[in-house]
């Protein structure tokens, strides 16, 4: 993704909301998809993305391009979005992005059709994904967000969240390692099912052959 050009980001800094909201439009899904990451909530993420463009509005005449604008921001939704979720656990362990995070079983189901005829299966697998990856554990979510969806290069997923460039790195990769294993196991599962024959089905070949039987 272009980063949007120094003239927008002075005319937003000015004030001028046309040009804020060119900058909004252009990070939304990224700044979305960080918040939702972390908190795993729809509505939560939406909420706190509002709220980290508000801070980021009025921090906006203070930015001096020491990083990347798109950095910039995806550290004020990040710190929001945390902040978020240690209210919502508090009295309990949160796993913050700067700690070790232990290793999660998760489950991971993904599907790649791309025939029109196959959109609802899409949609059920595509909302699969989206539950598993909600699975990982809080620190490589967020990580992998960033670096499978978004396709951030580890020294900008690093400096998004204010950590080391190889924790970065492992994390992506213990991610990445959990969501194959678990598609594995879902396919191993899904196996056991396909061409099932019980049922209705098996009623009724049975009550076919014992009516044949009797008629000869």
């Amino acid at each position: 993704m272009p980063p949007v050009p120094d003239s927008l980001v002075q005319r937003a800094a000015r004030g001028e909301h046309d040009a804020f909201a060119q900058i909004m439009r252009r990070y939304n899904q990224r700044l979305f998809r960080t918040a939702r990451a972390i908190l795993r909530d729809d509505a939560e993420a939406e909420d706190a993305l509002q709220e980290a463009y508000v801070h980021a509005y009025r921090a906006l005449p203070g930015f001096r391009g020491e990083a990347q604008l798109s950095t910039w921001l995806v550290r004020i939704v990040a710190n929001e979005a945390l902040g978020r979720l240690r209210t919502r656990q508090r009295g309990a362990q949160v796993i913050a992005l700067g700690a070790d995070a232990d290793i999660a079983e998760t489950q991971m189901d993904e599907s790649q059709e791309t025939q029109p005829d196959h959109a609802a299966e899409r949609a059920q697998s595509l909302r699969l994904i989206e539950a598993k990856i909600d699975a990982l554990p809080e620190a490589f979510r967020a990580v992998f967000v960033l670096r499978a969806l978004e396709e951030l290069s580890v020294e900008e997923t690093a400096a998004a969240l204010d950590i080391p460039a190889a924790t970065v790195r492992t994390r992506y990769f213990r991610a990445r390692a959990l969501l194959r294993e678990a598609l594995a196991r879902e396919f191993d599962l899904a196996l056991q099912d396909a061409f099932g024959f019980a049922g209705v089905r098996c009623d009724r070949i049975v009550a076919r052959v014992l009516a044949r039987l009797a008629s000869a």
